[in-house]
């Protein structure tokens, strides 16, 4: 049997994937995103989607598809200035075509820059408004002297498709788990290269062993990829019971879990136990509004405990959506660090005993059963950790929660808590998923 890739090489792999993808122009749909589906389906076999422009999805529609060849601006010297060709980040995305000069004055409103770092080159889009705009470094921004400039954007907005890429991994349980990772940014590699990355890499390694649940892998343009996708699978969406959306992995800060709006869902806590074994002072924090494709999938009408993984939390950092966000703002052992907590997670997920309550509604008799004391009142050592446990054990056991777990909530000593759960199995009171 070939042994598996040591940690160094998994990372060298890792950082690989995102050096091959980082020059390609993506955005929220065109030719720079399916290159980068196609790179992907070389590591693992995703099913590509095309959801056609102008589709309605709840509160939003699918705009136009957007492809662009060049760009540049040019002095009056023919002297190129800014060029699409040179950072594909010099492009406001979806910019409308433009072929005309313009004064200083007048390009001066197109133009965007990054104010605090003025090496920098900021990443600006414009999906759902009609504009254009070039993107450039506060320096060559102050450098412009007053003059007339050739401006030329050669690029497309047509009705086309938005396009994603999904891999479902079946288990012996139809119940699913999502892994969902977004694809939309252009040469950004913290944000989302290294998502991209780590979850291709966790794809494939699932892949490759027994599971017990069913895993479904989404590589999404970010907002309107999930919306698409929950719009287009309503039916399936009661046998989802939760997933990560994997982001910003390969910067130099801890790993950061980003809770559930629930908050105490299988993911979470699978989560916190995970990154409380590892030690290594990473950290577990609540839901909020912002961030990625978490938003979507705990939103009102959906609800689906749903968590995200990023490093640090987001928009902390101040390389992000900059030119800084480049290949030596992450390393590969970073990202194979990332790919280890999610298989570790996986693993605690797959392997941990999860029960059923088989008993009437309601809190079951233990007294007639003989395992619990017949006379009410008083107290005693019959109503100790043994008594303590069963209950715990019959008020959490609804699937969802393991029996690590269930000392972990009660403080009951894990021991008493499986030794109780065995008395219940032969009273037939509990049963193993």
């Amino acid at each position: 049997m070939t042994p598996p890739p040591s940690g160094a090489a998994v990372a060298r792999d890792l950082f690989a994937l995102v050096e091959r993808l980082y020059p390609l122009c993506r955005s929220l749909s065109g030719a720079g995103v399916r290159r980068t589906l196609e790179l992907l389906r070389e590591l693992i076999p995703l099913e590509l989607h095309e959801v056609p422009s102008g589709t309605r999805l709840f509160d939003w529609t699918v705009p136009d598809e957007w492809n662009i060849r060049e760009a540049w601006i040019a002095d009056a010297d023919g002297r190129r200035i800014v060029d699409f060709g040179e950072s594909n980040l010099h492009v406001m995305g979806y910019s409308t075509p433009v072929d005309g000069e313009y004064d200083l004055a007048a390009l001066r409103k197109h133009l965007h820059v990054a104010e605090q770092h003025p090496g920098w080159i900021p990443y600006r889009t414009s999906y759902f408004q009609p504009d254009w705009g070039f993107c450039l470094s506060r320096r060559a921004s102050d450098a412009l002297e007053p003059g007339r400039y050739a401006v030329r954007i050669d690029s497309s907005l047509a009705p086309g498709a938005m396009t994603y890429g999904e891999l479902l991994l079946p288990g012996r349980r139809s119940e699913e788990f999502l892994v969902t990772t977004h694809i939309c940014h252009p040469s950004l590699c913290d944000d989302n290269l290294s998502g991209i990355a780590v979850a291709s890499f966790l794809a494939r390694a699932l892949g490759e062993r027994p599971r017990r649940f069913s895993y479904r892998f989404l590589f999404v343009p970010a907002l309107i990829g999930p919306l698409a996708w929950l719009a287009r699978n309503q039916a399936r969406l009661s046998g989802v019971w939760g997933g990560v959306s994997l982001t910003c992995l390969g910067n130099r800060g801890v790993l950061t879990y980003k809770r559930s709006l629930q908050g105490d869902g299988v993911v979470d806590r699978g989560f916190q136990r995970v990154l409380e074994r590892r030690g290594q002072g990473e950290v577990s924090v609540p839901f909020g509004p912002g961030g990625a494709d978490e938003r979507q999938f705990n939103a009102p009408g959906f609800r689906i405990p749903f968590g995200a993984l990023t490093r640090g939390r987001h928009g902390d950092l101040a390389e992000h959506h900059t030119s800084a966000d480049d290949m030596t703002f992450i390393s590969g052992a970073q990202l194979a660090d990332a790919l280890d907590a999610c298989l570790g997670v996986i693993s605690v997920l797959e392997e941990e005993p999860r029960f059923i309550v088989r008993a009437p509604p309601g809190e079951p008799q233990l007294s007639r059963r003989g395992i619990y004391r017949a006379v009410g009142g008083g107290g005693g050592p019959e109503q100790g950790e043994a008594v303590a446990a069963m209950l715990w054990i019959l008020a959490l056991s609804d699937g969802r929660w393991s029996l690590p777990e269930i000392a972990d909530r009660s403080g009951l000593p894990l021991r008493g808590v499986q030794e109780m759960s065995e008395v219940l199995v032969r009273q037939e009171l509990l049963e193993r998923l």
